[in-house]
């Protein structure tokens, strides 16, 4: 669909990258990986039409539609919530107008056997399809469920965009694309502005999406969940692999160590084969075998290794000062920003070495509650610190917060203290700043850089309670993994705001869930969590399900006396239900098998281009829907009949 033919971008003689090629497929699921400034963000808005390269091109066929999400955005907007998703439909509400127009002139003709007449129809009729194609009459559903899905209550609709924090707005735009329905997603770093909720609604939304999505994200979990391919961008050179995150990692390793063993068998073979020539040179016996040595070396192809990025951060906390065995206390904490009420008299006791989440929809109170602890926030209630806490901070907005007109220098030199004033460029080479770079402006920086920049702050003294507010938004997979490893070895007590489910993973033992003006524990990690409240949800749809039902059992007349006819009749719709019941699950059992055997085709590359199996899949997933539909209604009238058997027996 989108051929990406020789590109390279030069910025005043450093090339970013150098005549990279690959192609872009319909249904294709890719993920752009490299380490921050390797030019992934640069790639896409090439691929977008949002900037030149210096040589190369970008083509793809007319008519391709492109939903193009970038990482900062200037938003200018003054409409309501709903008014500004509404855009999406522009082509939709035009084909509105014309259908009307067209009904209105085909009213008005009496000439109804004519040529121009019958091309009348025949527009009106493209018309309705592109019109039921594009969402129809249905378009506003579809607004409320992606709003939804993606964090926003019902009453938020109707309020002005220029309510909303950044963040937010970030995610108007992200529903306008989605419900766009272009031919080719491209999304830089989504999640950053999500919560665990929307994510996954996310996933699911571009899992089975029909489109092609290529997205640059550093959320492991993410990556895996929705990409099929992997295109890294390291050095100036592009590698494609047919493979998810976690896998092209393997792949990669693999691929460098067997590059790496033939390049020494060739070595050692170039050595011996020298060795020969410079040896028997000047024997005149040998020369023949000499001068065909010397051809072969000519002919040789030499092996070449790819070029790996192996700069990192280098990160370990300070020792942290023995604190109390309880850091935070809070009882009946309350906060209030005017008329809205965040946290709602919660309790909290976290306990010195726990490492803690907390996690829940923007908005919710996490940053609330962190900025409480720092007592950087009037509250109502009470919250103590224990015995000897000291506090590392590292807010979400920490980047924004750096002096833009000092030097990377200069930001460390002014605040650090003692004997650390003469390891400055000791540590700040530690995070990657060496050299002329430690003479940068701040201005100048990309985010990643100014939030490994902002974390150089945190070592600066020793803590024993770090509160870290999304720290992972700007850093690439490897500098997360290393972060991740230095808060697990750090032995005083963290708590962490973030939505990034594998960093997460394995380094908190203590979820805190803030949701509806609430605080709710769960012991154990992150996953052990959201499989849980999946549970929940499903127990509490279970429990709705059994009310309503019992709800009808009492109302019928239990205590009725009912002949033996009526009694015999009864036998034989349960029999009949039972019947139903068993029919729908071979049925659902059958449907299941189809998608589990289509979705092993689709995932093979040979039929990443097959549209025919795709909608075969997306036919057996609604007759499965209408099946399960049915087993539902059947398995509710057989539970009905059999409880009104028990009733009489």
């Amino acid at each position: 669909m989108v051929s990406i033919n020789q590109l390279t971008v030069d910025f005043g003689g450093f090339k970013l990258f150098e005549e990279i090629s690959f192609l872009i497929n319909n249904k294709d699921r890719i993920g752009l990986i490299g380490k921050n400034g390797a030019g992934k963000s640069t790639l896409l808005k090439i691929i977008a039409g949002y900037q030149e390269p210096t040589s190369g091109m970008v083509t793809m066929p007319k008519g391709v539609k492109v939903g193009y999400l970038p990482q900062h955005m200037k938003y200018n907007d003054t409409r309501s919530v709903v008014e500004e998703v509404e855009l999406a439909f522009s082509e939709l509400k035009g084909l509105e107008q014309q259908i009307a127009d067209i009904n209105v002139e085909i009213a008005e003709r009496s000439d109804y056997e004519s040529e121009s007449y019958m091309a009348l129809l025949d527009k009106l009729n493209e018309k309705n399809d592109r019109f039921n194609l594009l969402g129809g009459a249905n378009h506003e559903a579809l607004i409320e469920t992606t709003l939804k899905g993606l964090g926003f209550e019902r009453s938020d609709f109707t309020r002005n965009t220029g309510e909303f924090s950044g963040g937010w707005r970030m995610r108007i735009e992200l529903a306008k694309i989605l419900l766009e329905q272009p031919d080719i997603f491209l999304l830089d770093e989504p999640t950053n502005h999500l919560d665990i909720d929307s994510i996954q609604w996310l996933e699911d939304f571009l899992k089975t999406y029909s489109g092609a999505v290529v997205l640059i994200s550093h959320d492991k979990a993410f990556l895996d969940n929705i990409t099929k391919r992997s295109v890294e961008i390291s050095l100036g050179r592009i590698y494609d692999y047919k493979a998810s995150y976690s896998k092209f990692i393997e792949l990669r390793q693999e691929r460098r160590e067997q590059q790496l063993n033939a390049f020494t068998n060739q070595k050692k073979k170039i050595e011996d084969t020298e060795k020969f020539i410079e040896r028997f040179r000047y024997k005149a016996t040998k020369s023949v075998q000499v001068q065909s040595r010397i051809k072969q070396l000519e002919k040789l192809d030499r092996i070449e290794v790819d070029e790996f990025d192996n700069s990192a951060l280098n990160i370990k906390f300070p020792p942290a000062p023995r604190s109390g065995t309880v850091v935070v206390k809070g009882d009946g904490v309350s906060k209030a920003y005017g008329d809205l009420l965040v946290l709602d008299e919660v309790d909290i006791t976290i306990e010195r070495g726990e490492k803690i989440a907390f996690v829940g929809r923007n908005g919710e109170g996490k940053t609330t509650m962190a900025r409480i602890i720092m007592s950087e926030l009037v509250h109502q209630g009470k919250l103590d610190l224990g015995h000897n806490v000291k506090i590392g901070y590292f807010a979400q907005d920490q980047a924004e917060r750096l002096d833009e007109s000092h030097t990377v220098f200069e930001t460390i030199d002014l605040v650090a203290v003692g004997d650390i004033r003469t390891k400055v460029r000791d540590l700040l080479g530690a995070f990657m700043f060496s050299g002329e770079e430690v003479d940068k402006k701040v201005s100048v920086l990309s985010g990643g850089e100014r939030t490994r920049l902002a974390m150089v702050k945190l070592l600066l003294e020793p803590v024993n309670l770090l509160i870290l507010d999304e720290p992972t938004n700007h850093l690439d997979m490897r500098s997360k993994d290393i972060l991740k490893q230095a808060l697990r070895d750090f032995d005083g007590t963290v708590i962490l705001v973030s939505h990034d489910r594998e960093f997460l993973d394995g380094l908190v033992d203590k979820v805190y869930e803030f949701r509806h003006r609430k605080i709710k524990e769960h012991l154990g990690g992150i996953y052990s969590f959201l499989e849980k409240k999946k549970m929940d949800s499903l127990n509490e749809l279970n429990a709705n399900i059994a009310a309503k039902k019992n709800e009808s059992v009492k109302k019928e007349d239990s205590s009725a006396k009912l002949s033996y006819a009526e009694r015999k009749e009864l036998s034989k719709k349960v029999k009949k239900a039972e019947r139903e019941v068993e029919s729908c699950e071979k049925n659902i059992a059958s449907l299941e098998q189809t998608i589990e055997d289509l979705n092993e085709k689709i995932s093979l590359p040979e039929n990443a281009s097959d549209g025919s199996l795709f909608a075969q899949y997306k036919e057996t997933e609604n007759a499965l829907e209408k099946e399960m539909e049915l087993w539902e209604s059947a398995q509710e009238t057989l539970e009905e009949l059999q409880q009104q058997k028990t009733d009489l027996d």
